[in-house]
């Protein structure tokens, strides 16, 4: 099993286009993801397009909404350096 390669990163998002692709993956308007988080349109497609931070409290409520875990919206990129990382 020594002969495999890590898989390298291809393609790096935002915080804003992991909301965006959460949403459309589960095939939601803006205006039906604001009604689920109780967060206006308005601030969802600012969120989208990274003209507004997300935050930890507006996180919640759209993984929430989402049902996704936070971390999911907050780290898309994220990279675990090391699997034994204890």
């Amino acid at each position: 099993m020594a002969d495999f390669q890590k898989a390298k990163k291809r393609v790096s998002i935002s915080t804003g286009e992991s909301v965006r692709i959460m949403r459309e993956l589960q095939e939601l308007s803006q205006n039906e993801l604001a009604k689920l988080a109780g967060i206006p349109q308005s601030t969802i497609s600012a969120i989208e397009n990274d003209r507004v931070n997300l935050g930890v409290e507006r996180a919640k409520s759209l993984a929430r909404a989402l049902k996704c875990h936070p971390a999911v919206l907050v780290f898309p990129g994220w990279e675990v350096e090391s699997d034994n990382a204890a």
